[in-house]
């Protein structure tokens, strides 16, 4: 039986998403959670566990998506428990949100038509305060909604983002991005909102990084969007810190139908549009 897992988590006491030998992740932690509640004889066939997005050490979620394949006799005995059995059983730094059942046609990675990130930075004289500083980057110098926009305008697209993505082999850096904005809340913090169907690594980071020199007055509104020229990591962009993202939400097709479809067409390698 496939599972989706609506996950949160602060992920600043985490080494990422994914299982690493003698590291503490939020996927090794589901999994160790899940294979308790299944039982030393069906734990193994408690396999699958894919994410829509897997997040760096320290950048948090309240949105998280995943799946799960689960024996079905051991979904049987737990789907009416389960969302109660592992708020008892997780750590307190990670939740299950939600817990539903789905055809086999859907996976939590491929499915997916979009993430949607935020970013949150304070430009307080005072700093972060303590209660948000493990979600808020404290920047040192004053920040300008209006130079934050600009810059934001010149990102929004398909674009090859080379210039702020760690480049894999046989992977592409081209991504579309359909909302990139930012807004200052009451509390004063500042938000950057960044959406696309797909992220490169550390991608969303390297975005704000090159913003917030533009925010405070050290570079045009205009240079991100030069660097989109260039076909390699730039080495004037500094990667934002981790602790002030969080990916908030991840869409999907309404109709249960379209879930394969959509994860055939992701799976199709991206080239740069024409022109």
């Amino acid at each position: 039986m496939r599972v989706r897992l609506d996950v949160s988590y602060d992920g600043g006491d985490f080494s990422g998403w994914a299982a690493q030998p003698d590291r503490r992740t939020v996927a090794g932690v589901l999994m160790e959670t899940l294979h308790r509640l299944a039982g030393p004889d069906r734990a193994e066939q408690v396999t699958g566990l894919t994410v829509a997005g897997r997040t760096d050490a320290g950048v948090h979620a309240t949105g998280q998506v995943c799946h799960v394949d689960l024996p079905d006799d051991v979904w049987a005995r737990l789907s009416a428990t389960l969302l109660r059995r592992l708020a008892t059983l997780l750590p307190p730094d990670v939740r299950v949100l939600a817990v539903t059942e789905m055809p086999p046609e859907f996976d939590a990675r491929f499915s997916a038509l979009a993430r949607r990130y935020e970013y949150r930075v304070t430009d307080a004289p005072c700093g972060a305060e303590p209660l948000r500083r493990r979600e808020t980057l404290a920047w040192p110098r004053p920040l300008e909604l209006d130079r934050l926009t600009a810059a934001a305008a010149g990102l929004v697209g398909e674009h090859d983002f080379a210039a702020y993505c760690k480049r894999k082999e046989h992977a592409t850096t081209v991504r579309a991005i359909t909302r990139l904005d930012w807004r200052r809340d009451p509390d004063g913090i500042l938000v950057a909102t960044v959406e696309a169907d797909a992220f490169c690594q550390a991608m969303v980071r390297s975005l704000v990084g090159a913003m917030l020199p533009v925010g405070d007055g050290r570079r045009p509104p205009e240079w991100p969007a030069s660097l989109l020229r260039l076909r390699e990591r730039s080495s004037e962009v500094t990667v934002a810190p981790a602790h002030g993202l969080t990916l908030v939400a991840v869409s999907y097709p309404e109709d249960a139908a379209a879930y394969a479809r959509r994860a055939d067409l992701t799976r199709q390698l991206r080239t740069p549009a024409a022109g």
